[in-house]
C-alpha cells in the first residue's frame, strides 16, 4: 500500500526543524519502504502494509517525538484517496490559472456542512472555501500571505486540525504516488 504522509508546521521560521533525511530514515527505521520526502515541509510518500490510517498516524507522531524530538500532527491519506483529492477539485480554472493561491488542507476528521458554513461566514476577503470528506480547498484570490483566512481559524470554525498544501505541491505529490 502506498501512503502519503504530511506534516504539519515543520521548517517554519526556525520552529519545528526536521531534516528531510532524518525523516525518511524515521520511516525507513519504522518498517516503512520506498520512502521519498518532497520539499522541505514535511511531505512524505512511502509503502508500507495495509493498516488503518489513523494508527500510522499515530505511530509516526509518537516516534517523532521520541526519535526527533519533534511534536507535530501528521495527516496520512492512502494513494486512492490522495487521487481522490485531486480528482474532486471543484476549483479547476484556478488550480490551471494560479495553481500556488489554490490550497488543499487535509484535515483530521470530516467537517460538518454547519462548520464549512461558519468558516465561509467568518472570511472578510475573496477566499473561497469547498469541502471534501476529510479535507478543504481553498482559493486565496489576493494570495495566502496577505490573507486573514489564517490556519488557526480555519482550525477553529472546522473543529479539526489541518495541513494545507498548494495545488503544485498536491500534484508532485500525486506524480510520486502514481509513479509507485
Amino acid at each position: 500500500m502506498t501512503y502519503v504522509a504530511l506534516l504539519r508546521a515543520i521548517n517554519l521560521a526556525g520552529r519545528a526543524a526536521v531534516a528531510m533525511s532524518d525523516l525518511r530514515d524515521l520511516f525507513t527505521a519504522l518498517g516503512f519502504s520506498g520512502v521519498r520526502t518532497l520539499l522541505q515541509s514535511g511531505n512524505v510518500v512511502f509503502r508500507g502494509s495495509a493498516r488503518p490510517i489513523a494508527t500510522v498516524e499515530r505511530t509516526l507522531e509518537a516516534e517523532t517525538v521520541k526519535r526527533l524530538g519533534v511534536q507535530t500532527d501528521f495527516f496520512v491519506r492512502n494513494a486512492a484517496e490522495w487521487q481522490r483529492l485531486v480528482e474532486h477539485n471543484p476549483f479547476r480554472k484556478e488550480a490551471l490559472s494560479d495553481p500556488g493561491r489554490l490550497l488543499a488542507v487535509v484535515l483530521k476528521r470530516a467537517p460538518a456542512q454547519r462548520d464549512i458554513d461558519a468558516l465561509q461566514a467568518v472570511i472578510k476577503g475573496r477566499e473561497i472555501v469547498r469541502a471534501g470528506d476529510k479535507h478543504a480547498y481553498i482559493v486565496y484570490p489576493d494570495g495566502v500571505g496577505r490573507s486573514r483566512l489564517t490556519s488557526a481559524l480555519i482550525e477553529q470554525k472546522l473543529g479539526t486540525r489541518g495541513t494545507g498544501r498548494n495545488w503544485n505541491t498536491v500534484l508532485k505529490l500525486a506524480a510520486l504516488v502514481s509513479a509507485e
